[in-house]
């Protein structure tokens, strides 16, 4: 299927600078001492065998049973304006690893190259290392429908089969973990997921800082039962739109 790339995405970019990811290792090695050194049964639900083969398995099912949508969706994309069906963005995921994460296109081709010029409308401010903008111009009109009903991040269910994100943990950022600060990096001692704590809880009206403490309260209670309970409220929440780009 055809796909695109962000600007500067290759597929081999996988691994963080050297010196970045010994920063993260180190801060990571004091955070699972913190976290993880108290807790019994070994290792936590979020980085067990039994949730990642789970819920690839799972992940593989839905996109069997929704491959008739997907490809709807595809069609409109193609009908709406030019480009590919598929967009490939990096984002930050287990330990600082860089990875492509797969959605449909919800904006016009070339959309990354025109951030810097938008960065002062950020919602977050200027200055902010999250970025979403009210009204992005650069979202086609295919593409709102597809973020209000979050169906754009149904493509995300490739990279749970794929072993890179899981169905719920923390959301992935786009900017790479250089730009987190030392409290933010504990977020990253577990793989990413489609939906967390964060998409029930408010999705973008909630800033990064919010959100790193929605990702660590996870952390702290993960297990299948909360995972369960997330999975079941994000349909509620994306239905009734709050908090949607």
């Amino acid at each position: 299927m055809n796909f695109a790339k962000d600007s500067h995405y290759t597929l081999k970019e996988k691994r963080t600078d050297p010196s970045q990811r010994e920063k993260i290792q180190n801060a990571l090695w004091v955070h699972d001492r913190g976290w993880f050194s108290g807790r019994q049964g070994g290792t936590p639900w979020s980085l067990s065998r039994t949730k990642r083969l789970g819920e690839a398995c799972a992940a593989l099912l839905l996109l069997l049973l929704f491959s008739p949508l997907l490809l709807g969706i595809a069609l409109l994309i193609r009908l709406d304006s030019p480009g590919p069906v598929l967009f490939v963005q990096r984002r930050t995921g287990f330990r600082g690893r860089r990875f492509g994460m797969y959605k449909f296109r919800s904006m016009v081709a070339g959309a990354e190259a025109l951030k810097d010029s938008l960065r002062h409308l950020n919602k977050h401010g200027a200055e902010a290392i999250d970025f979403k903008i009210d009204a992005d111009p650069r979202v086609t009109a295919v593409g709102r429908w597809l973020r209000r009903t979050s169906l754009d991040e149904l493509p995300n269910l490739i990279n749970v089969v794929r072993g890179e994100m899981r169905l719920v943990g923390p959301r992935p950022t786009s900017f790479n973990a250089s730009r987190y600060r030392e409290h933010h990096l504990g977020r990253l001692s577990i793989y990413p997921g489609m939906t967390g704590l964060w998409q029930i809880s408010g999705r973008s009206d909630v800033d990064f800082d919010d959100r790193v403490e929605l990702d660590m309260d996870y952390i702290r209670r993960q297990g299948p039962l909360l995972d369960l309970w997330i999975l079941l409220k994000t349909p509620v929440e994306v239905f009734h739109g709050h908090g949607a780009a």
